[in-house]
């Protein structure tokens, strides 16, 4: 049997009166999509349990068949594993964004989606004026960046009951009231305050301004966490997996569970990135593992800048690029299933994650059809396939349980 998950990440989303009072998947192009929900099943799961942030860390651990109460930790120390960072049982990783603030509000979480280039040389600042043995800046992709917090003569500070604030869901707002707050935080405070200083003169911006960008004005911390323990995927379910997508956070749950991970050239965790290249790659690599992940994050960026239609383009390019040619070679290799879901919702109207139920599609060997005939949010909603708790649906996708 050859297992195929296609993830559109955030899309879940409310109608929108731009759209005609469609949500974006019914507004979208998705004729593939739509041919899935009509060979299969359409329904619904809940992957952020209330109690926890709506996050892409927590709901996908809960996606791929874990526990998020059992074995959720934090954002950064998944995205420290995705880059071969080890953290020892008491270090903590904590994620570093480049952000762009003015006037105490959040203008830009990206900082303009400053080039990989860039944000090294401010991580390399950072890590020159502001770091230690204790505290390593680490360049990552972009505006996402980690700090390492190493064990040492000083204790770590931070717990459980240390809170921050991810810069995605303060968009437009002010930060006055977000900086972060519980033990550790004023470690956390004083970095974000003085890397302000460090990068207020630093050639990377300078040039970034005089090119009309925005420029970093600080690293905002967030996500902190240590290293979660989790029992690899094909111990769990009994099958090889492999993970396509441009972001850390995926990469380091793919490495946890055991996973291949698969770089695509073009793959840029963006709304421009090659959507046709992930779905040749994930095509070859049905040859290769049982079960072959396909991420991708525009839609989700696309809700984060409030752009309903760069939403929707991003759904019809999935659904052409990936979806179409997944489900067509899914059917060469005989016995089949595919799965069709996003992590959790990103509505446009407030530019961030919430928490809620997410519609997924379903199909191939052994699945019976249902009477849906299209992918979207409204059919979702009221069909009687409900996971909830979440981390429910990869067993029953898997015929597991």
């Amino acid at each position: 049997m050859k297992y195929a998950i296609i993830i559109p990440d955030g899309c879940a989303d409310d109608p929108q009166e731009s759209l005609g009072g469609k949500t974006p998947l019914e507004a979208a192009d998705v004729p593939e999509m739509d041919a899935v929900a009509a060979a299969g099943v359409v329904g619904r799961a809940s992957h952020v349990p209330a109690e926890l942030p709506p996050g892409s860390d927590v709901a996908n651990l809960s996606l791929f068949g874990y526990d998020p109460l059992a074995h959720y930790t934090g954002r950064a120390p998944l995205e420290a594993v995705a880059q071969g960072i080890e953290l020892g049982p008491e270090d903590w990783a904590v994620r570093c964004n480049l952000v762009t603030i003015e006037y105490q509000t959040m203008r830009d979480f990206t900082a303009g989606h400053i080039t990989n280039e860039e944000a090294a040389e401010l991580m390399k600042a950072a890590q020159a004026e502001l770091g230690s043995e204790q505290l390593r800046f680490h360049p990552g992709v972009s505006y996402r960046n980690l700090l390492v917090c190493r064990a040492g003569q000083t204790p770590i500070p931070f717990s459980s009951d240390t809170r921050t604030t991810p810069p995605h869901d303060l968009t437009d707002k002010p930060v006055t009231e977000d900086y972060p707050r519980g033990p550790g935080s004023d470690l956390l405070t004083q970095l974000m305050s003085r890397s302000a200083d460090l990068f207020a003169d630093h050639p990377v911006n300078r040039a970034r301004m005089e090119k009309g960008l925005l420029p970093a004005t600080n690293v905002w911390l967030w996500g902190q966490g240590s290293t979660p323990r989790m029992e690899p995927f094909a111990q769990r379910y009994g099958c090889q997996g492999a993970m396509i997508t441009a972001v850390d956070l995926l990469r380091g749950l793919a490495t946890l569970m055991g996973w291949r991970r698969i770089e695509v050239p073009g793959a840029t965790g963006y709304t421009d990135t090659d959507y046709a290249a992930k779905g040749r790659h994930a095509v070859e690599a049905l040859n290769q593992v049982d079960l072959v992940c396909v991420h991708v994050e525009a839609t989700d960026e696309a809700s984060h800048e409030g752009d309903t239609a760069a939403k929707v383009e991003a759904l019809g390019q999935i659904d052409r690029h990936i979806v179409g040619p997944m489900h067509e070679a899914l059917k060469s290799h005989g016995e089949y299933r595919i799965l069709i879901t996003p992590d959790h919702p990103t509505p446009v109207r407030i530019k961030t994650h919430s928490h809620g139920p997410v519609p997924l599609a379903m199909a191939g060997s052994g699945i019976a059809p249902d009477a849906a005939a299209a992918y979207d949010d409204p059919t979702g909603l009221v069909s009687e396939l409900v996971f909830d708790p979440g981390w429910r649906l990869m067993g029953h996708f898997l015929g597991k349980s």
